[in-house]
C-alpha cells in the first residue's frame, strides 16, 4: 500500500493539470480566438481559402499542393501512432515481470503496469483516429477548393456559402490534426509514469507551461479588421459536412 501512495498523490494532480489547461484553452479559442495561436491560424486559413478560390485557374496548383502537404503530415502522424500502438500492445501482452526492480518509486505491481500501458495505448489510438479524420477533411477540401463557383452562379450569397463551407473543412482538418498532436503530448507524461509518479507529475507541469507559451499569442492588434465575434462559427466541429 505504501508504494501506491505516491501514485495516488501525484498522478491525479498531473492529469488534472493537463485536462484543466486544455479546458481553459478551449474556452479561449471559443471566446477569445485572436488571443490564441489556434484561433489566429484558423482566421488566416479562412482568408487563405478565400484568396485561393478567387482565381482557381491561377491558384489551383498551389492550394492542392498545400493541402497535400497537410495530408502527408497527418499520414505520418497516423502511421506513427498505429506503429506505437502495436508496440505498446506487444509490451502489454509480454508482461512486466523482472522490470519492477529498476524503478524506485510508485506501484510496481503487474496490474499497475497494465494500467500505465493501457493509458499510453489509448493516447496513441486517439491520435490515430484524429489524424485519420484530419486526412478525411483535407481530402474533401482538396477537391472543393478548386470548384469554380464564380462560373457556376452569380449569386453573392452562394459564393459566400461555398467559401465558408470549404474554409470550415480546411479548419476542421487542422483542428483534428492539432488534437492528434495533443494526444501525442499527453502520451509523454504517461510514458514517464512507467518510471514513477514523480516523473509523471513533473513532466505534466513542465508540459503545461511549455504549451502555454506555444498556444497563447502575446502580440495585440496584428489581425486588422477581425474581432472575436467573427470567429466562433469556424470552431463548431460538430456540424455535418
Amino acid at each position: 500500500m505504501e508504494k501506491r501512495v505516491l501514485d495516488y498523490m501525484l498522478v491525479p494532480p498531473g492529469l488534472l493539470a493537463m485536462v484543466g489547461y486544455h479546458g481553459w484553452l478551449l474556452y479561449r479559442v471559443m471566446k477569445h480566438p485572436t488571443k490564441t495561436v489556434i484561433g489566429v491560424n484558423a482566421i488566416n486559413r479562412r482568408f487563405w481559402v478565400r484568396a485561393m478560390m478567387e482565381d482557381v485557374s491561377k491558384n489551383g496548383v498551389l492550394s492542392v499542393q498545400t493541402l497535400r502537404n497537410n495530408i502527408m503530415a497527418s499520414t505520418l502522424l497516423a502511421s506513427m501512432a498505429i506503429m506505437l500502438s502495436s508496440l505498446i500492445a506487444v509490451l502489454m501482452t509480454s508482461g512486466s515481470k523482472g522490470k519492477a526492480e529498476f524503478f524506485a518509486f510508485g506501484d510496481r505491481s503487474e496490474s499497475s503496469y497494465s494500467v500505465k500501458y493501457f493509458c499510453i495505448l489509448a493516447c496513441f489510438l486517439v491520435a490515430f483516429l484524429f489524424n485519420v479524420q484530419s486526412i478525411r477533411y483535407y481530402s474533401h477540401a482538396s477537391i472543393l477548393i478548386n470548384v469554380p463557383f464564380k462560373k457556376i452562379s452569380q449569386d453573392h450569397d452562394h459564393h459566400q456559402l461555398t467559401v465558408e463551407f470549404v474554409a470550415r473543412s480546411v479548419n476542421r482538418g487542422s483542428f483534428f490534426w492539432s488534437l492528434g498532436l495533443r494526444a501525442f503530448y499527453f502520451s509523454f507524461p504517461l510514458f514517464l509514469w512507467i518510471f514513477g509518479p514523480i516523473f509523471m507529475f513533473v513532466s505534466s507541469i513542465v508540459l503545461v507551461c511549455l504549451l502555454y507559451f506555444l498556444d497563447v499569442t502575446f502580440e495585440c492588434g496584428w489581425v486588422a479588421g477581425v474581432s472575436d465575434d467573427d470567429y466562433p462559427k469556424d470552431v463548431e466541429l460538430g456540424k455535418p459536412n
